[in-house]
């Protein structure tokens, strides 16, 4: 079932097809919080948004349909927290299109991260969703230089919503 949401600069559609997620109207309230913030903070930041917003999908769903999907897209036979599939590509920076791209959520994978960062459970998908949404814009972290960036942005998102730097003390990825 999809549900939509809608901020200023994002609308949301939302699906959740496994795992233990929390109901439908919960992450839908979450992922207008998280993604909205990120999106304001972004733009006030030079982030230019289409003037009737871009669309964003979401997938919640289980490791084994993310194994499949990470197989298929990345040809790695295995879960990931997160995926994201951008409908074009973008830069940095650069306005994107009415539809931004996909995002992909595995349940029991980012459980797993929480519990073994001894962190709480939405503390971690909500950095992954602002790392969802920061590949869509063009971010990566390949290189150590890109990751800087990425990692600065999502670091700077986070404390506006409230939350420690989740590199502190590490290198970039």
């Amino acid at each position: 079932m999809n549900s939509p949401a809608q901020s200023r600069k994002l609308l949301i559609e939302l699906s959740v097809e496994g795992g233990q997620w929390k109901p439908e109207s919960v992450l839908s309230a979450m992922c207008e919080r998280v993604l909205g913030a990120a999106a304001d903070y972004l733009a006030v930041h030079g982030q230019p948004f289409p003037e009737g917003g871009t669309e964003v999908s979401m997938l919640f769903t289980e490791d084994e349909e993310m194994r499949l999907i990470n197989g298929r897209w990345r040809s790695k036979d295995t879960p990931t927290n997160v995926l994201s599939f951008p409908s074009a590509p973008l830069e940095p920076g650069h306005i994107p299109g009415v539809f931004l791209g996909d995002i992909v959520l595995a349940y029991e994978t980012i459980a797993r991260e929480a519990e073994s960062l001894e962190i709480p459970f939405d503390n971690h998908l909500t950095h992954l969703l602002v790392h969802g949404l920061l590949h869509l814009l063009g971010y990566d972290h390949i290189h150590d230089d890109e990751a800087r960036v990425m990692e600065n942005l999502e670091t700077r998102i986070l404390a506006e919503l409230n939350l420690s730097d989740p590199y502190e003390d590490t290198d970039p990825v």
